[in-house]
């Protein structure tokens, strides 16, 4: 089945209002130009080198979501023209995130990315950690930075009854930060979970954006 008729399929199982993120990594551009042309706008990457490239090769009304662990180094390359970094997992990131949109006067989206698998892993957030940092005198300073939900990847399994408790653990830290902290702010409204195999439970549990890559195009393409 093609690219554009895979949209669609996934399109109609949607809500409206959840966005699609069409992850693109390892893909060429043919392929994302291809959805593209099939109205696809959100792109997603994992590996902030690729998504530079593509960038600079690409249409420049696409939105470019950084869905993969950011290190402070590489968040230069991405300052002047992502959409919203995903996976934002550190207080450390969020300075320099702020650091480099200042240089470009920009004012650039983030969520915070939660560990909420039973799956081991080193990033992350903990909802008390997510609350120390909204919470300290810093980053009351990042003015170029604007924090419009969170993040999660629920544990790989066929456990449906798993999955859904990860997802409504989410839900949970969003409803938490939300009341909390972001109670007058209508920017703080993204909950960012589901991929190919788990997004119907996702958007059963409340996700706002899903993040689809096999679906739409095939199986991921490794290098030789």
């Amino acid at each position: 089945m093609s690219i554009k008729n895979n949209l669609e399929i996934i399109l109609n199982t949607l809500p409206e209002e959840v966005k699609l993120v069409a992850v693109s990594k390892t893909k060429p551009n043919s392929d994302i130009l291809e959805a593209y042309n099939s109205g696809q706008r959100i792109f997603g990457e994992n590996k902030v080198q690729d998504l530079a490239a593509k960038q600079s090769q690409l249409p420049s009304d696409i939105k470019w979501h950084f869905i993969g662990h950011l290190q402070t180094n590489k968040v230069k390359y991405l300052a002047p023209f992502v959409n919203l970094i995903e996976s934002v997992d550190s207080l450390k990131v969020l300075k320099e995130i702020n650091k480099q949109a200042e240089k470009y006067n920009r004012i650039i989206n983030c969520l915070l990315q939660f560990h909420i698998a039973s799956e081991e892993s080193k990033f992350g957030f903990d909802i008390n950690e997510a609350e120390e940092i909204l919470s300290s005198p810093g980053f009351k300073d990042l003015n170029n930075i604007r924090i419009n939900g969170v993040m999660g990847m629920a544990t790989f399994s066929d456990n449906k009854d798993l999955i859904h408790m990860e997802f409504k653990q989410l839900k949970l830290y969003f409803d938490i930060l939300k009341k909390k902290y972001f109670s007058d702010n209508d920017d703080f409204c993204e909950i960012s979970m589901g991929m190919s195999d788990d997004y119907p439970i996702a958007v059963e549990e409340g996700s706002t954006i899903v993040r689809i890559g096999s679906s739409i195009f095939g199986a991921r393409q490794c290098a030789i």
